[in-house]
């Protein structure tokens, strides 16, 4: 007898999966509000980080419609254009405890093998992101820039692409979309004492601060998006 092979699936796509059906049954109808994230959560049993990312990855399918602070509003009883399998994302609560993981680590080993012209360099990067008022297109590129040093501070290749692969992933789609609903503005100010937080400890050699304020700075990227609000 020949077996199915069964697929492990991730949890907000489960949780988008049977929201989908539910619209297509019309339990849920066009135009109407679903039921608010605590509620799913609630009556699905799981966490509302999942039931958001869920969410994001229906809008970007365009099954519904976010209005933050009002509602998640039905637009389509039948298969949209883009199916939500097709927006293959990276669950964005995966990406950043991978993230806190490795660039804790990645910090605490920089703080080791820096050298001083590094140490300065990344300091400068530090001044170009307090030197922006909000997270511009430059903020953002300083940023990569401050987290793709550190990689490099550590002399080691192979984790520095796996480093750029790492933050590549924060430009998915559901990512994205989680920052433009739920992101804070300002944040930018925020992130930089964070920053300031590593910069200090890798310019001390202290491999242990550095590892908890880098993930400290990740944990609170997390908050952010995550905030229950």
């Amino acid at each position: 007898m020949d077996l199915p092979t069964l697929k492990v699936e991730r949890l907000y796509r489960q949780i988008s999966s049977l929201i989908i059906q539910y619209i297509k049954d019309g339990r849920f109808k066009v135009g109407e509000a679903l039921p608010a994230e605590r509620d799913l959560a609630r009556q699905l049993g799981v966490g509302r980080s999942s039931v958001r990312e869920a969410l994001i990855a229906l809008e970007i399918a365009g099954w519904v419609e976010i209005r933050t602070g009002t509602g998640v509003f039905v637009l389509a009883a039948e298969e949209p254009v883009v199916a939500v399998q097709g927006a293959d994302v990276t669950s964005a609560t995966a990406l950043l405890e991978a993230r806190s993981l490795f660039e804790g680590d990645l910090a605490a080993l920089a703080a080791e093998r820096a050298s001083p012209a590094q140490i300065a360099a990344l300091g400068l990067l530090l001044d170009e992101m307090a030197r922006e008022d909000e997270e511009n297109a430059a903020f953002h590129d300083s940023d990569r820039r401050f987290h793709w040093l550190i990689a490099e501070m550590t002399g080691n290749e192979v984790l520095q692409e796996m480093s750029q692969t790492l933050w590549n992933k924060r430009y998915s789609p559901l990512f994205q979309q989680l920052e433009n609903h739920y992101g804070v503005v300002p944040w930018a100010s925020h992130v930089v004492e964070e920053h300031r937080a590593i910069h200090a400890a890798i310019a001390a050699h202290d491999p242990g601060a550095a590892r908890a304020a880098m993930q400290r700075h990740l944990d609170q990227v997390l908050e952010k998006l995550f905030r229950q609000s």
